[in-house]
């Protein structure tokens, strides 16, 4: 079976690098948008065109599901895509419910993209889940900026990271929601930030868990089984990349997706 995953640039890779842990025997075709990163400083109009663009040009390469793995576009383009084309189309959306579900009554905190905190579908989602108004969404859109730099761990990033959350008392948080699939990159800095106690959640697992529900799929029972260096180089060899419609055969791309699928495998039980 083949899985077409697209984002706005490498955030996609966190949910593109779940799938190779949960559903390893899979074909995939990752889709990235450089040229327009990031969808979050985008309209919505801007966002939907670039989508449904993205959308059909995976079904012609012969995908058979589609994972929209962009928060901000999942907001913006997920419903129209859903009545355009005939296939599977699966989004993303902060997993503010796991977080409400599974913890305590202190505050959750939410970090995405102004369009994502914006847009009506987080704020369905708020009305639905968080009974006693115990979320609070804060944007973070440098973030993106950081990611796609491959600038992870630098004290640009971590005064950035203290100085937006600087407004509120993080004593007060039992969870942080990483709203955007580029955030994973930074667990070790929120980590660093809240302490041990505060629960780092984003909605990779449980997308990539619904979507072997719906192809009926099994999960590897080797999911948790940490990868090593040659683990992620082969895996690229089941992946086709494409940056904005062009096919990745360069050495020095390749060997980026390499450091990027291993950081993601640094932190992903961070």
């Amino acid at each position: 079976m083949k899985i077409g995953i697209f984002d706005s640039g490498i955030g996609g890779l966190s949910v593109l690098h779940e799938a190779y842990h949960q559903l390893p025997d899979q074909e995939f075709i990752f889709y990235a948008d450089t040229e327009h990163v990031p969808y979050g400083l985008k309209t919505p109009e801007q966002i939907i065109g670039y989508a449904t663009e993205i959308t059909q040009f995976l079904i012609d390469k012969g995908v058979d599901a589609i994972v929209v793995a962009c928060n901000t576009a999942t907001s913006v383009a997920i419903k129209g895509l859903r009545k355009r084309f005939d296939l599977p189309i699966l989004g993303m959306e902060p997993a503010v419910k796991p977080a409400v579900e599974g913890t305590d009554d202190k505050r959750i905190m939410v970090i995405a993209t102004p369009v994502t905190i914006r847009e009506d579908k987080l704020k369905d989602l708020l009305h639905r889940v968080d009974e006693h108004h115990r979320v609070d969404l804060l944007a973070m859109p440098r973030l993106v900026e950081f990611a796609e730099r491959e600038e992870f761990e630098s004290p640009d990033v971590t005064e950035y990271v203290n100085s937006q959350f600087s407004a509120y008392d993080k004593s007060d948080y039992c969870a942080l929601v990483l709203g955007c699939t580029h955030f994973n990159y930074f667990k070790p800095a929120y980590r660093q930030y809240f302490g041990e106690k505060t629960l780092l959640i984003d909605g990779n697992d449980g997308t990539v868990r619904h979507l072997a529900d719906v192809m009926g799929l099994s999960i590897s029972p080797d999911k948790d089984k940490k990868m090593d260096d040659e683990h992620n180089i082969l895996c690229l060899r089941n992946t086709e990349y494409f940056f904005s419609g062009k096919k990745v055969l360069d050495k020095e791309t390749i060997k980026r997706l390499q450091r990027l699928h291993l950081r993601l495998e640094q932190v992903r039980n961070i």
